[in-house]
């Protein structure tokens, strides 16, 4: 599956799209000014995602992608 499908496939799930999940995490104290929190770990992203989303690990990691700036919402 590509980054886009994940991203589509999340969008659909749960109404909610990349820049609403960087402001999301940036009310969860995850990120500070767009850049995640130094230390911060992948699996506090993927349980808070999972926990409030539904959201499986895959996905999860996608945001989290995003969120580190791996991938930006034109990634393929």
């Amino acid at each position: 599956m590509s980054f886009q499908a994940y991203i589509n496939n999340i969008k659909e799930k749960t109404g909610k799209g990349p820049e609403d999940f960087k402001k999301l995490a940036e009310k969860k104290g995850f990120t500070s000014n767009g850049e995640l929190k130094s230390g911060l770990k992948a699996t506090e992203i993927v349980s808070w995602l999972k926990e409030d989303f539904d959201l499986g690990h895959g996905h999860s990691m996608a945001i989290y992608a995003l969120l580190k700036g791996m991938k930006n919402e034109n990634s393929k």
